[in-house]
């Protein structure tokens, strides 16, 4: 056995005279199986709350979405029908998305109309987030289903046969607005839904049968905003984008979900990186007193020292006796949180007994990058302490 190593755990193992130096490794300890449970388990939740907050983008937004790089429109003609041919995708839907204002009795918001064919469904599950009243009629061409925030802002409910919700979009023209009865179109729909998602999604999105926002943007029967595809396999998504890109040419633009939501994905990102951050200065400061455990070791151990030292052993291998006593420590730190903290994340994660409210459970989600992220952290910080403390160790100290 390596001579530095056998000492080292012959020191970690057994007791000091020295009560103190007990009591300040065993808080070492604690404080390194604490940190470690504490590092994981918020990773874990990060993971969650990640995971969970990504349901409602999947349920809202395609796989894919094609625009046109010019203009608000385009015409689904057969090359585009062409192009969309492919093994990899499961279901495509044309929607005309456009920004409206909405008028209800005496109250008002500016949101957006996104009207939506009878394969939209097929793309996107966003019946399953209406909780009052129904999905789009598409055989009733002027009814709507709105954001809850929307229902709130106008004070609109469902199937309102006394007043109709009066939707107005600017007529397309060139300079000033003259006479604003002749400025904008208008159509009148009857509210049969009301959806809850997203704050975002809620007061921005009424959709409708996809004829009554063309004809409310006077576009034609092949006139499109955009198409929503859905893939057979998520994994397929970068491959499909680069073939619909060629097929389509450099008049189309073909976005991933990711890239629809680049803003959300970054938030998302930069607040679980900083919370690691964060939480590994927490570790630190906990290895602080692995540092000052050694330390206390090194003084306590001084004469054993000097015997070693006039026995032939040199200073480096001397330090390395602390370097591997705190890099032990660390380890037993690391590997009993680790214990204590991947049954706590899974037993949540079934069985949910931490709430946020009475029937939503705390999002955790068990990951081994997690796992292998905690790990890396905890030794390399756990090693760099052990050398901090071990350099104390001089020729001055041992002769």
């Amino acid at each position: 056995m390596n001579f530095p190593l056998y000492i080292a755990r012959r020191y970690l193992l057994s007791k000091s005279s020295n009560n103190a130096i007990n009591i300040i490794t065993l808080i070492a300890t604690i404080g390194v199986i604490v940190s470690t449970i504490a590092l994981f388990v918020v990773l874990s939740v990060f993971s969650g709350l990640k995971d969970f907050s990504l349901s409602f983008i999947r349920t809202s937004d395609p796989d894919l979405k094609i625009t046109s790089v010019e203009g608000k429109s385009f015409h689904f003609n057969d090359s585009v029908r062409t192009a969309l041919m492919l093994d990899k995708i499961k279901a495509y839907s044309k929607v005309v998305e456009e920004r409206v204002f909405l008028s209800y009795v005496d109250k008002s918001h500016v949101a957006s109309i996104k009207g939506i064919d009878t394969n939209f469904l097929h793309v996107n599950r966003l019946d399953t987030a209406v909780y009052f009243g129904n999905w789009v009629n598409y055989e009733a061409k002027h009814t709507v289903v709105v954001g809850s925030a929307i229902s709130m802002a106008l004070s609109i409910g469902t199937y309102d046969f006394l007043e109709a919700l009066k939707i107005y979009v600017p007529k397309p023209g060139k300079g000033y607005i003259t006479n604003p009865k002749t400025a904008f179109n208008q159509v009148n729909a009857q509210t049969i839904g009301i959806f809850r998602l997203t704050d975002e999604i809620d007061r921005k999105y009424v959709y409708a049968n996809l004829a009554l926002a063309q004809d409310l943007l006077n576009y034609d029967e092949d006139q499109i905003s955009a198409v929503e595809i859905r893939l057979t396999d998520e994994e397929y998504e970068q491959e499909v984008q680069q073939e619909l890109k060629s097929r389509l040419g450099s008049g189309f633009e073909v976005r991933t979900r990711q890239q629809l939501n680049s803003v959300f994905y970054k938030m998302l990102n930069t607040e679980n990186l900083v919370s690691y951050l964060v939480f590994t200065l927490v570790l630190i400061i906990a290895l602080f007193n692995v540092i000052g455990a050694i330390v206390m070791m090194i003084i306590d151990k001084r004469e054993n020292l000097k015997t070693l030292f006039h026995l032939g052993s040199e200073i480096r291998d001397i330090r390395r006796i602390f370097v591997f006593q705190g890099f032990l420590l660390t380890c037993f730190g690391l590997f009993t949180g680790l214990l204590v903290a991947i049954p706590l994340v899974i037993l949540q994660k079934k069985f949910g007994f931490i709430m946020i409210t009475q029937s939503l459970a705390y999002p955790v989600e068990f990951r081994a990058i997690n796992v292998l992220v905690v790990v890396i952290t905890l030794l390399v910080l756990g090693f760099i302490a052990s050398q901090i403390a071990s350099g104390r160790i001089s020729k001055k100290l041992v002769e």
